[in-house]
């Protein structure tokens, strides 16, 4: 994980003094600082109240231990205990994850407890002149990264395994109709290549490894028993040596699209480690029509070619994400569940896809000309695909019609926020071209033919099934949010319910300040909603 720019407090430690007139104007103080000297043996417990202390100097004392009580102080970034008689450090240390420098030189330390690893922001660490033990030495005298890393990876994890999450209902099926019923699992499982000890290293090297998380994430998707299964992330060597064997043998049929830098690589070994996404489906639930992929960076290209929308080439074309479709037919088994009998032969379509959209922050106008072209690209795919199911019958009168005349299931990472220009534009079909998210890059070529008045707008009636229900979907140190979401088309489908939040007070009872964790295997949560299909009369020709 990159670490945050640290200025360290000034070593002077020279602050100003309120005078009394500006005391007396009520003006507050707002010190964060403090020194404690004057060959100190005892600390009050006074100071573990101080919570709001971000630099804690108690060097030159005459401190044989520091007390449990340091782990209240969360805020901390700079403690120094330096020259001290200081011979133990207690476990509670591994509290102050804000801590950036830890000065603890000239004192009788031999051992560190293990839970010194989790405070994984440590940039400075002097341990200079104490008795180390050789292990401890060891390591330090490689780096303090290294110690820190070593001894996070012997920290003995007792907690309870995670309890299940809640099932939130909210709504059935239709009592009169034949529905056909099924479920859907969206999951980023976080890919071997990017799950590194740089970007999580508040995890412990053995639970970022991909033989230790592809259990987890394997009894997460086994567990839950989807019927449709959407995935993001899942590396080419993967899919076809892991995720497609072993979900054959749960009963299911797979596609798998690499993002489009696999084009690039230049061995076979290279273009094993390209992620991608997968679609997973139940084979006694559904047969595959059609598939169909998208390559946004291609799509860009070719809105570009004429090279008057620079913006177009520049900053969409060179990001290489992508997004995968499956036209799917129902088979009997999935109306097991139906209300009514469903009669004998009856058939429903259903097109699902899932995305993986470009993730940087700074680039929201990249995630929104990707999301329009992937709306884009569906409404062609479902007017492919109706023409397919139900050749003989005259095409739609209207857009709207058109989009809507196949229930549409839209699954993905879509890396943007609830309030986001790219959700906007999804849940409410149409959107500003002066939003804010454009970032002032006006795609004049790729805009000219998509809107009407300065407003984007697309025919699809989608819904969030997640709407208000998770604060976040990603948990991670430094981020928490919700950018994972399981849109369906409202007009088709009956949401019966989603799976909630894994329960919040399991992670504050055992201070888990991000994922990947020991027992939970990638740094998204899976989503999972289940959904009936009403069997409605057919128009008539």
């Amino acid at each position: 994980m990159p670490k945050d720019k640290y200025e360290p407090p000034n070593e002077r430690r020279q602050h100003r003094i309120m005078q009394r007139n500006e005391v007396a104007e009520g003006k507050q103080s707002r010190w964060s600082e403090l020194e404690i000297f004057g060959f100190v043996q005892n600390i009050s417990g006074n100071l573990w109240k101080v919570e709001w202390l971000t630099v804690l100097y108690l060097d030159n004392n005459h401190l044989n231990h520091i007390p449990a009580q340091i782990g209240s102080l969360i805020n901390l970034e700079h403690l120094d205990a330096s020259h001290n008689f200081i011979n133990s450090v207690p476990p509670e240390i591994g509290e102050l994850v804000n801590l950036r420098e830890l000065k603890l030189a000239s004192n009788r330390i031999r051992e560190l407890p293990c839970e010194l690893g989790k405070c994984f922001q440590i940039q400075t660490l002097d341990l200079s002149n104490n008795p180390l033990s050789f292990d401890i030495n060891k390591y330090y005298t490689e780096s303090s990264a290294k110690l820190l890393s070593a001894l996070m990876d012997s920290l003995h994890y007792e907690m309870t395994l995670p309890p299940s999450r809640p099932w939130i209902t909210t709504g059935t099926c239709d009592k009169d109709v034949p529905a056909a019923v099924f479920s859907v699992m969206c999951y980023n499982v976080l890919c071997d290549k990017l799950c590194t000890k740089a970007m999580y290293a508040y995890c412990p090297t053995w639970a970022l490894s991909w033989d230790y998380r592809k259990k987890g994430i394997m009894n997460d998707i086994i567990r839950n028993n989807a019927d449709i299964l959407t995935l993001q992330e899942v590396e080419t060597e993967q899919y076809y040596s892991m995720f497609l064997p072993e979900l054959a043998a749960q009963g299911y049929n797979g596609i798998f699209l690499p993002k489009s830098r696999v084009r690039t690589m230049n061995s076979d070994k290279e273009k094993k480690c390209v992620d991608g996404c997968a679609i997973f489906y139940k084979k006694n639930k559904f047969e595959k029509v059609n598939e169909y992929q998208i390559e946004f960076s291609q799509l860009a290209t070719k809105e570009g070619a004429s090279n008057t929308d620079t913006d177009m080439i520049n900053r969409v074309s060179t990001k290489d994400n992508i997004a995968i479709v499956a036209v799917l037919k129902t088979r009997p088994d999935v109306y097991l569940n139906s209300p009514v009998t469903a009669p004998k032969g009856l058939t429903q379509m259903l097109m699902v896809s899932t995305a993986h959209i470009h993730w940087d922050p700074q680039s929201p106008d990249v995630k929104l000309v990707q999301t329009m072209m992937l709306i884009e690209e569906l409404q062609k795919f479902v007017k492919e695909a109706s023409m397919q199911f139900r050749p003989n019958a005259p095409p739609p009168s209207l857009d709207a019609d058109l989009c809507n005349s196949m229930p549409l299931i839209l699954c993905g990472d879509f890396n943007s926020l609830p309030d986001s220009g790219v959700y906007e534009f999804l849940s409410k079909g149409r959107l500003d071209t002066s939003h804010k998210d454009f970032e002032g890059q006006n795609y004049q070529v790729f805009m000219k033919d998509r809107n009407a008045n300065g407003i984007i707008t697309h025919n699809f009636n989608l819904t969030s099934a997640y709407k208000d229900v998770m604060p976040f979907t990603n948990y991670t140190f430094d981020f928490k949010g919700v950018i994972d979401y399981i849109f369906y088309s409202d007009q088709h489908l009956r949401l019966h319910g989603v799976m909630g939040l894994q329960d919040e007070e399991w992670f504050r009872a055992n201070k888990i300040i991000g994922c990947p964790h020991p027992f939970v295997p990638s740094d998204h949560f899976p989503l999972f909603a289940e959904f009936s299909l009403p069997a409605h009369p057919q128009r008539p020709r």
